[in-house]
């Protein structure tokens, strides 16, 4: 009965070796995944309760411009270390400094005791700042040592299910490392907490490595793929593929589309959400059932055999479920942000719809988009996986969420030059007509990306 239903979730692994195989990449990824979602809603409640909602799109450009200093640090590493030491170096870095920063913001002076909202308060930034890098560095990595250890069969059954571990840990991260749950006065010590699961995830690495025989590290072998270095790679090797390579460039569209749209709606939201729950610590645990909430949504869509569009259908309809079933939220958000005043449970009715529309955005992309997306990887050089991926998920992701900030950044202004009304119309027609507009080049560009895949598969081939 259980093996039937592993089976028509996952499709049948090649052997048990195959299954303890990725359920250890998916323990690895689901620890990863519940201390950010843990950290996640606490970074926002932490940056609003000592800086201030408003400064949000600004913290985000700062995340943008200090990611683009670590990624070159973390190019090097690439180049000096075998991949599994890259992650430990990764993750012991980021673990010990979630011990310290914890013990920062614990501090009566300068952590969240001082409830005095001000932008020249460090600390708020450098912990939003701190807790956006993150992501940003160790899940690329994460999929990039994933991918190399893939091929394109394997990871059919494989990276839907490392997902559906990714999920249990997003429900269960932002639902038992809360504040309020735990009996903690602020959340500076859940950061801590998180410092300790993100050093497991490194000793989880080490494991992995020493429990999977070596002839299952073999990841895709192409005919035609680059044996030999002729010159040194350096800092701007990722770029320089991710600039000149069609299919890193769709890669990167996908990422980009999906951040600024949900970006927009996301910081519309919040600013809802801070208005509703002044308090810090009873904002973020709001903010920590949202949370909850997306790994439900996503682990019941993994459970339900999603995964099937893509082995049933193939690459290409996955990727184009994506932006027809975003256009749809869009249209629904837009709709109920229109019926101004309306009621619901105590809330405004836009803050519901937009809470309905994020959660599911954000469980369809984990448990759909994603999997699929990092698929895309395998058939591509080592360079392309590694280097060219961290560029994209600091441009695609991060430099999204900035272009998406500025797009917010238009509400202030706009309405004071036009009234609060007026402004407000304008505003929204600008954010509805240019996610409306990424979705309809989202959905193309999806279709080019899958043939492309298609075809380097079909001929044992890299694409890049």
């Amino acid at each position: 009965m259980l093996k039937r239903l592993f089976t028509n979730m996952f499709g049948k692994f090649d052997s048990k070796q195959e299954v303890i195989k990725y359920a250890l990449l998916g323990l690895t990824f689901g620890v990863i995944i519940a201390a950010y979602w843990a950290l996640r809603p606490v970074k926002d409640g932490i940056f609003q309760s000592i800086v201030g909602v408003d400064y949000t799109p600004y913290a985000k450009w700062l995340s943008l411009a200090v990611v683009l200093l670590l990624i070159g640090v973390y190019g090097k590493l690439v180049d000096m270390f075998p991949r599994n030491k890259v992650f430990y170096i990764i993750t012991g870095i980021y673990g010990l400094g979630a011990l310290v920063l914890a013990f920062l913001l614990v501090n009566p002076s300068i952590g969240l005791p001082n409830t005095v909202e001000s932008p020249t308060r460090f600390i708020g930034w450098f912990t939003y700042v701190f807790i956006e890098s993150f992501a940003t560095l160790t899940v690329p990595l994460f999929w990039a040592f994933s991918a190399d250890v893939s091929t394109p069969e394997s990871a059919k059954r494989g990276f839907p299910l490392i997902m559906l571990c990714a999920q249990v840990g997003n429900v269960l991260g932002p639902l038992l490392l809360r504040a309020k749950f735990l009996g903690f006065a602020t959340s500076g010590p859940i950061i801590g907490i998180a410092g300790s699961m993100i050093l497991t995830a490194g000793l989880l690495i080490w494991l992995f490595m020493r429990v999977v025989p070596a002839q299952d590290l073999e990841g895709y072998h192409a005919k035609d793929e680059p044996t030999e270095k002729k010159e040194k790679p350096g800092f701007l090797e990722g770029l320089k593929l991710l600039v000149t390579h069609g299919y890193l460039l769709g890669i990167f569209f996908v990422y980009f589309a999906y951040e600024v749209i949900q970006t927009i709606i996301d910081f519309y939201w919040k600013v809802q959400v801070k208005a509703a729950f002044p308090v810090e610590v009873d904002r973020s645990n709001f903010l920590a059932w949202f949370a909850v909430s997306v790994g439900l949504v996503s682990s019941l869509s993994i459970l339900l055999g999603i995964s099937k569009i893509q082995r049933r259908l193939g690459m290409k309809a996955s990727l184009i479920a994506m932006p027809i079933l975003v256009a749809i939220g869009v249209v629904l958000w837009r709709l109920s942000v229109a019926a101004t005043g309306s009621v619901l449970f105590g809330f405004e009715l836009s803050m519901i719809a937009g809470f309905i529309v994020l959660v599911v955005f954000k469980a369809l992309n984990y448990a759909l988009n994603q999997p699929s997306i990092k698929q895309l990887y395998i058939p591509t050089t080592k360079d392309a996986r590694y280097k060219a991926q961290a560029w994209i998920e600091v441009f695609g992701s991060r430099g999204s969420k900035t272009a998406g900030s500025g797009i917010n950044a238009l509400k202030l202004p706009l309405s004071r030059y036009f009234g609060p009304a007026t402004g407000m119309s304008l505003f929204l027609t600008l954010a509805t007509g240019t996610s409306l507009g990424l979705l309809a080049i989202w959905f193309f560009v999806a279709i080019f990306v899958a043939q492309k895949y298609n075809k380097a598969v079909k001929d044992n081939t890299v694409v890049c």
